[in-house]
């Protein structure tokens, strides 16, 4: 076998920093992915889905060409392509097109916290790729947290179990972006972290600029000056200048405990909607607000290795 090849290159270890700036990068990508869900909600009102999903990975692409073409980075080699391709398959294909088409229905606060189970999912694909080990004490804040996502996510859908077609896409779009973050993390300790995410979008591009040609083709986009400036924003922040900060983060690492600082995202992201569209901020939503910060914050607290 090649001294490249996947099945005998040793994962790398994370990167040397400070034990607090993994989570302080982290918090910095979850505070740009936190408009991602209403923004979302906001294009869909113009917009078709299939071309948000797509159309905003093609801008994404146009600047990572760019971005890799004066920097003048050095191509990817052997089997770091097929990992590229997962990483694409997760964050450029998967929940971008998964998420537009569940909002088409779902309110962006509903959306937001059925996506709250990503941190979990996220640390299970870590510990599994990236072979890390957390205490058991992590596992508890991170399953109370992603619980306590669940039942809110079906609170909001009329009861405790009533979940509809949507939230299947979006628990979808949490896999797909799990897979994604962890193999991401991976490679951002190998090509960087901006080089990993602006690879994976030169991967995908080919498929997603043909996808948008043919939602533009069949329906036309014809949004607001509103619905075109979410769109950017999803564009160029939630798939390009977002992703900096939180392959950052989790390149620093420990993945599993640095992906826990996502669950405070779904409380973000209903202030946005609130505060954005209008949408009503009842007594269950600060509950669980609350509820999953103080397990984030439990998380965290691990990870830093508090002696309380």
């Amino acid at each position: 076998m090649r001294e490249n090849s996947s099945a005998i290159a040793p994962i790398r270890p994370a990167i040397s920093a400070p034990a607090a700036s993994g989570l302080w990068w982290g918090l910095l990508g979850v505070a740009a992915f936190s408009f991602t869900v209403p923004f979302t909600r906001v294009a869909v009102g113009g917009l078709s889905p299939l071309f948000i999903g797509s159309g905003r990975a093609v801008v994404a692409a146009l600047l990572a060409v760019l971005a890799l073409a004066v920097t003048r980075q050095t191509l990817p080699h052997g089997a770091q392509w097929a990992r590229l391709a997962v990483v694409g398959a997760g964050i450029v294909v998967g929940f971008p097109l998964l998420t537009s088409f569940a909002l088409t229905t779902a309110p962006a606060s509903h959306g937001a916290v059925v996506i709250g189970v990503l941190p979990a999912a996220t640390a299970v694909m870590a510990v599994l790729r990236g072979h890390e080990h957390p205490p058991r004490v992590f596992w508890v804040a991170a399953g109370i947290g992603a619980l306590a996502a669940l039942a809110f996510a079906s609170l909001q859908s009329g009861g405790l179990g009533q979940l509809h077609w949507a939230d299947l896409m979006l628990f979808g779009a949490v896999v797909a972006a799990a897979i994604g973050y962890a193999e991401g993390g991976l490679l951002a300790r190998e090509l960087g972290a901006w080089q990993t995410v602006s690879w994976a979008l030169v991967v995908c591009a080919p498929l997603m600029s043909a996808l948008a040609l043919v939602s533009a083709v069949g329906q036309p986009p014809d949004g607001t000056p509103a619905q075109w400036a979410a769109f950017s924003y999803l564009g160029v922040v939630s798939m390009f200048l977002g992703f900096f900060a939180w392959y950052r983060g989790l390149a620093i690492g420990p993945m599993a405990q640095v992906s826990q600082v996502q669950l405070v995202q779904p409380v973000m992201s209903i202030t946005w909607a609130a505060l954005l569209l209008g949408e009503r901020l009842t007594a269950t939503t600060l509950l669980g607000g609350m509820v999953v910060i103080a397990c984030a914050g439990g998380a965290v607290r691990v990870r830093l290795g508090s002696p309380r």
